[in-house]
């Protein structure tokens, strides 16, 4: 989302283990909470991608070693420590550079977490930066002792929002995100949507989800509140969009195009 929301974290036990925001546009936004056993599996695919890797780095150290065996002789005892740094080195920027990268460029997710369908995102239901993504990473160091993620798993058990130390410093929660391709919208027919491309794709989850929330809970509300909600949606997004220049489609329409564009596409 673009903007903050008026509640920046409302978490209600009774809803099922969900994060609600509450957006200016009277639209709450519902994300379902990941637990320990869907965070244990994302862990475990990219914890098996990184064993690979590791493999494969290897594999390519020795051979450079034996390619290079003369130099490494001529070093003789001196590069022992060196050798040593730079395992210990590569060891860190594999066990903590991988989620930090990858959350920071991936938007909060991980190749384990993609494949799994969850997302970290800030508690005010925003998408992470950088720093989040290196921040809660950093602290994956203590989340690990003593040993399988104890003080994590331990941390989580007693949080309502299943957060492990490094979501309490970043500000962020691990959330399901159901593939969009997977949920059957209850409106319009893409048989008439417009061939105009608005770009869609450039709109951040948070901000689609605004989207859809309002699509599926616009039956609710009054005509005059149901209008301006829409309005107030197209505001915050249409900077990131391409309008035609004529023509421009009501805003309760324009969002459905959007959506239609969106799910087509397959992001998500």
């Amino acid at each position: 989302m673009s903007s903050s929301p008026t509640d920046p974290s409302a978490y209600d036990p009774a809803a099922g283990e969900k994060l609600i925001i509450e957006t200016p546009e009277q639209t709450s936004i519902e994300f379902p909470l990941a637990g320990i056993g869907s965070r244990f599996i994302a862990v475990l695919i990219d914890t098996l991608i990184q064993i690979a890797v590791a493999i494969i780095s290897l594999l390519i150290f020795v051979g450079l070693g034996f390619r290079f065996r003369g130099a490494v002789r001529g070093l003789g005892a001196s590069a022992g420590p060196w050798v040593a740094a730079i395992f210990i080195f590569f060891g860190f920027i594999l066990a903590n550079g991988y989620f930090m990268l990858f959350e920071a460029i991936w938007n909060g997710q991980t190749p384990g977490k993609r494949l799994t369908h969850l997302r970290v995102i800030k508690d005010s239901g925003q998408p992470i930066t950088a720093i989040e993504a290196v921040g809660r990473n950093l602290l994956r160091l203590i989340d690990q002792l003593p040993f399988a993620y104890g003080i994590g798993v331990l941390c989580a058990l007693v949080s309502p929002q299943s957060k492990r130390l490094g979501d309490y410093v970043a500000g962020t929660v691990v959330v399901h995100e159901k593939p969009f391709e997977t949920v059957a919208p209850q409106w319009g027919d893409p048989a008439q949507s417009s061939t105009h491309q608005y770009g869609a794709n450039r709109l951040t989850p948070g901000e689609f989800a605004l989207v859809e929330a309002f699509l599926s809970r616009r039956s609710a509300l009054d005509g005059g509140v149901r209008y301006d909600t829409a309005a107030g949606i197209v505001r915050r997004i249409e900077s990131k969009l391409t309008l035609p220049p004529e023509g421009k489609p009501s805003p309760e329409k324009l969002l459905e195009e959007i959506s239609w564009e969106r799910r087509s596409a397959g992001y998500r």
